[in-house]
Parts: structure tokens; sequence; C-alpha cells
């Protein structure tokens, strides 16, 4: 059985988007990266054979030219939890993308992504889990 290929929106061309669109690219799937700057593409991986849209995220017209549409998977990678939030929103709501994640910066925003059923990877709160959990003995 053949694994299905994936349409993937991301968005931030920062190293954990610019991560996360290598890997997907390397797994097979389809894959578009938007930014605004065009210096962060060369954050991607040797093996990113995926598109990539110089654009800010917010704009519509950048969405529509990623073909948000096709999207099975949408990526709010940026680094302002703002933008993530409106963009995920959009991609949710508008575009009906099946599955969304959005990146916190701030963990005191969870709650607000989280009551808009947004699922969320929050860098600092991992952190902060897994120091604790080393230190579990210790405490």
């Amino acid at each position: 059985m053949s694994k299905k290929s994936l349409y993937i929106i991301v968005a931030g061309c920062g190293r954990l988007g610019a991560s996360m669109a290598g890997f997907f690219s390397k797994e097979g799937h389809s894959v578009v990266i938007i930014d605004k700057d065009i210096k962060s593409f060369e954050n991607l991986p040797p093996e990113f054979t995926g598109f990539k849209i110089q654009g800010d995220v917010v704009e519509l017209e950048n969405l529509k030219n990623a073909q948000i549409k096709k999207a099975n998977v949408f990526l709010a990678l940026t680094n302002d939890d703002n933008t993530n939030f409106l963009i995920s929103q959009v991609a949710k709501n508008i575009y009906r993308v099946p599955k969304v994640v959005a990146r916190v910066y701030d963990p005191e925003n969870i709650e607000l992504f989280e009551s808009f059923n947004i699922d969320i990877i929050c860098p600092m709160k991992l952190a902060m889990e897994r120091l604790i959990e080393e230190f579990k003995e210790v405490i």
C-alpha cells in the first residue's frame, strides 16, 4: 500500500518552516512555502523540490497563488503569533484545509488558539516540559 501524496503549504521559511518543507518534500509530498523575505529561502535544505512564493502570507493573493484550495495541510510557522493566528483561521474556516497547525511563540497565547480549535505547536512549552521531565528525579 502506498502513502497518499499530500499538498502542503508552509507559511514561514525560518529554521522550522524550512526544515518541515524539506522533510515533506523528501517524503514525496507537494510543498509550497511562502515567506516575505527572499533570503529566507536560503534556509531550505537541498532535498526541497517544492515551490517558493515570496510575499506576505496574510495577502489572500499569495494564498491563492499557493493554490490553498488544493491544500491537505497548512502549517502556520511564521515568527509572529498574530500572523499565525490569522492565517490559521483563514486556512481552516475560509478554505477548509483539513489539517491546520500553528506555531505559538508566547505560551500565554495557547488558550486563544485552542479556543478557536486550532492545533498548535509551542516550542517554549515543549522545551519546558522536556526540561522538567529531565529534572523530575532531582526536584
